[in-house]
């Protein structure tokens, strides 16, 4: 049995996911570190609005920082330099190399880079002498099945000064279907001397029980399983401490949904945050009674007003 206790439990950088409200929230709940969306460094140097936004990290948030991707290390030198250093309240700075999103692996971008050892080579020495946060570098096992070469790129990292490596256990091939290969997470664990996050397949506190047994990876990221699910981090620390834990009601579901609403609204317009909280509603009431009616009426309302009128509608239905 592998030690559980002073694991990092870290929020992954989602994209539409992880704003700065999600992250508060997920900070409430436990999460030791969280994550920015991830930001091009193209439109980091080039002043893109959106992309600020992306990276904007409130002064109430304790724990949050900034993933970038890209694949010209003079951009990514410049955008760090100029952008990312500048943000004094982030400790850590993550580079992608795992994502698996046909448009930034057409690019050249994301998982792709695993495919050029020598630019992944250049990349990390790059990140390390652009700034004095802690690096991690995020990848996948290696493109497909037959490409794994995750082990020689954590030896790449770990060789050029990364701080810790975050791995995600499937091929880009498999995006985010079938299962997380934990056993090679295991690999590059004993492959390496710095700290090594596992990520995938994490959606419960048996599952986080489970990796870490597998792995003996040095913490764990939470991606999906925290989807609507932010007390999934209060659930596995709660078990850390005294071996239970007692999950959130229907209600306080409900209650957490309306504390992400309004914290949104602190930070963008109310027709985006609107928008934008429809899939975080589906995600929370997944599973609960009537939840599909409910998803449905949300989808189709328009002022925070009328969103909190039903859902305390619902709250009363949940109680009763």
């Amino acid at each position: 049995m592998t030690e559980l206790k002073n694991k990092e439990i870290m929020l992954a950088p989602l994209a539409g996911v992880t704003d700065a409200a999600f992250r508060m929230i997920c900070e409430k709940y436990g999460a030791d570190k969280t994550f920015s969306e991830m930001a091009s460094v193209n439109a980091l140097v080039y002043d893109n609005k959106q992309t600020d936004d992306i990276i904007y990290i409130s002064t109430k948030e304790k724990h949050a920082n900034i993933q970038i991707f890209g694949r010209d290390p003079e951009k990514i030198e410049r955008a760090i330099k100029e952008k990312i250093n500048p943000v004094k309240n982030i400790t850590d700075l993550s580079f992608n190399m795992g994502c698996p999103a046909p448009k930034i692996y057409k690019n050249g971008e994301g998982s792709a880079l695993m495919k050029e050892v020598d630019l992944v080579d250049k990349i990390t020495k790059t990140l390390v002498k652009s700034t004095d946060k802690k690096i991690n570098v995020k990848f996948r096992l290696g493109v497909d099945e037959q490409n794994k070469n995750f082990v020689e790129i954590g030896k790449i990292c770990e060789d050029n000064g990364v701080d810790y490596v975050i791995l995600h256990g499937r091929t880009r091939d498999q995006h985010y279907s079938g299962n997380a290969n934990w056993n090679d997470i295991r690999k590059l664990k004993e492959a390496l001397t710095i700290p090594v996050i596992a990520n995938g397949d994490v959606f419960s506190v048996k599952d986080f029980v489970n990796i870490i047994n597998t792995t003996n990876a040095d913490g764990v990221m939470l991606a999906r399983g925290a989807m609507g699910n932010p007390f999934l981090f209060k659930y596995i620390k709660d078990f850390l401490e005294t071996g239970s834990y007692k999950k959130v009601t229907p209600s306080e579901i409900v209650d957490q949904i309306k504390e992400q609403y309004a914290l949104s609204l602190e930070f963008k317009d109310e027709k985006l945050v609107v928008n934008q909280m429809r899939k975080h509603v589906g995600w929370y009431i997944k599973g609960l009674p009537d939840s599909s009616k409910v998803r449905d009426q949300v989808n189709k309302l328009k002022t925070k007003e009328e969103i909190f009128d039903l859902l305390d509608e619902y709250k009363n239905v949940l109680e009763g």
